[in-house]
């Protein structure tokens, strides 16, 4: 698989993060209201884009998972991220993964994003489940995977302590199928 993957939708480019994103990857993750129901706290470490950014890139090229820069066509700048992570090849299935910029909440990116995600992970990778781990509180992210037609299967109590703070976690799956029935009647 190529490295230099590129999802394109009207307002959006998925790109593998590359040097040069360190400064938005910064202002994205180290924003605590970003990461206010992440299973980690806001980024204080500076070094710590760059890491990201190397990490992410040496797993793309190795199908390990496949973390995209979303990048805001108007200006060219890194507004979040949104991935496929820890891939069970065997069984078709991964985990869906995103981030976005607090200015740019309630603007629908989040949605188109994950759409081209979503088209490249089941007809690209030929995944047959996607999962999503979201904690019950971050309404917008439960929200967003609503409208894409994932379902809530599960409650997992008190899975997470992220900066002292006990957190539960809602499991919710979209199988290729549903995925195939939503998209023909989107268009």
């Amino acid at each position: 698989m190529d490295y230099h993957i590129t999802l394109t939708t009207p307002r959006l480019t998925l790109r593998p993060p590359r040097p040069g994103d360190e400064d938005d990857l910064m202002a994205i993750h180290g924003d605590p209201e970003v990461m206010r129901y992440f299973s980690e706290r806001a980024w204080t470490d500076p070094a710590r884009p760059a890491q990201q950014i190397a990490s992410d890139a040496a797993a793309f090229a190795a199908r390990e998972h496949f973390r995209f820069a979303i990048v805001l066509n108007e200006t060219g700048r890194q507004i979040g991220n949104c991935g496929l992570v820890r891939p069970h090849w065997p069984n078709r299935r991964c985990e869906v993964g995103y981030a976005l910029g607090r200015a740019h909440w309630g603007k629908g990116y989040i949605n188109e994003a994950l759409r081209a995600l979503l088209e490249f992970a089941f007809v690209e990778l030929d995944m047959h489940r996607l999962e999503a781990d979201v904690d019950p509180r971050n309404t917008g992210s439960t929200g967003a995977l609503e409208r894409l037609g994932f379902q809530r299967e599960g409650l997992l109590r008190e899975r997470w302590i992220v900066g002292g703070e006990v957190c539960d976690s809602l499991l919710y799956g979209l199988l290729r199928r549903e995925w195939e029935a939503n998209a023909r009647q989107d268009r």
